[in-house]
């Protein structure tokens, strides 16, 4: 019944002018420009929140647009070390050519994450669809055999090959690793992913154990409480927790800016009062801060490809008090 009002609220939501569109994203998405996403990182700190930066806008049409998102993320790079706050970026790979031309995609990716790197700054590959997905590890595997270890990316719980790429990864970063696990946004073919509700989830949960127990660097991002309870119960098996330094023995040195072996990642606007809660308990809680031109672009996305969102917009709408960003 949830599912069916949520995708009927989607379903209204995508048809309404761009104005009500704007005025339901203006939760999600910091606004089109970098000086929004800077305005909404300083308000947020005063919570013990910490972020990571996406310039929206991915898949491009020509070698041209890469540069306007190389050009933009250093822009970013420059506005987080003069604000002085506690960010790192969040990167689409096409969005820098890596379906047009892997060899000049590869090198943005490359300039970025090196300039990130002086600035003792983390970049993470966000995972798109799963034509990328081998494309953008093996831009991880890349950079780290460059001596570039401020980069990783994300996996996706749904996929049925993420426990196998953890492995791999395992073998060729040990402790280096640095992941974002996700359930996925991307409604992926039958054949590839999982599509039940409690089959993402256990998914999903199987990840997070297997990074944990391979030592790597595990950002947990979910709104899902079944998921963040049981990272919770995961952390503790492994003696992990606010404020303890990370003892597994598999473990690589701290992070720079980076929590104790784990931190929880959630988007802006969602689970306001979740991510508060989290913080308060000690965990170093991170919000992924969106912004730029292409913010009806990606609220439309977002909408379509995450029906559940529907039950946030409608409560967002009616009762606002409830779930502060």
């Amino acid at each position: 019944m949830v599912g069916l009002f949520s995708r009927t609220v989607v379903a209204a939501t995508v048809r309404m002018p761009k104005w009500f569109v704007g005025w339901v994203s203006r939760r999600y998405v910091a606004g089109p420009s970098l000086n929004d996403a800077v305005e909404v990182m300083q308000r947020l700190s005063s919570e013990g929140a910490c972020f990571t930066v996406d310039v929206l806008g991915e898949e491009i049409t020509n070698l041209e647009q890469a540069n306007f998102f190389l050009e933009e993320y250093v822009r970013v790079v420059d506005a987080i070390s003069s604000n002085k706050l506690d960010a790192n970026l969040s990167i689409k790979p096409t969005a820098f050519g890596l379906l047009i031309d892997k060899k000049k995609g590869m090198e943005n990716i490359e300039k970025l994450v090196r300039m990130a790197n002086e600035h003792n700054m983390f970049v993470r590959l966000d995972m798109e669809d799963h034509r990328v997905t081998t494309d953008t590890i093996q831009v991880v595997l890349d950079l780290h055999r460059q001596g570039l270890t401020n980069v990783g990316t994300v996996l996706q719980g749904r996929l049925f090959r993420t426990l196998d790429d953890i492995n791999d990864l395992e073998v060729d970063l040990g402790p280096a690793a640095d992941y974002r696990i996700c359930k996925g946004i991307y409604l992926e073919p039958e054949e590839i992913s999982y599509s039940g509700y409690q089959d993402i989830v256990d998914a999903t949960n199987a990840c997070i154990d297997r990074m944990l127990a391979a030592g790597a660097y595990c950002s947990i991002a979910s709104h899902d409480l079944p998921v963040v309870e049981y990272a919770k119960s995961a952390l503790e098996s492994h003696g992990m927790g606010p404020g303890i330094p990370d003892p597994r023995p598999n473990a690589g040195p701290a992070r720079n800016a980076k929590g104790p072996g784990y931190e929880f990642q959630m988007l802006l606007g969602v689970r306001g009062p979740l991510r508060r809660k989290l913080s308060a308990a000690g965990h170093r809680t991170r919000v992924y801060i969106p912004y730029g031109e292409k913010w009806y672009e990606y609220s439309i996305r977002r909408l379509k490809e995450n029906p559940t969102v529907g039950a946030q917009v409608a409560k967002a709408f009616l009762m606002p008090w409830t779930n502060r960003p």
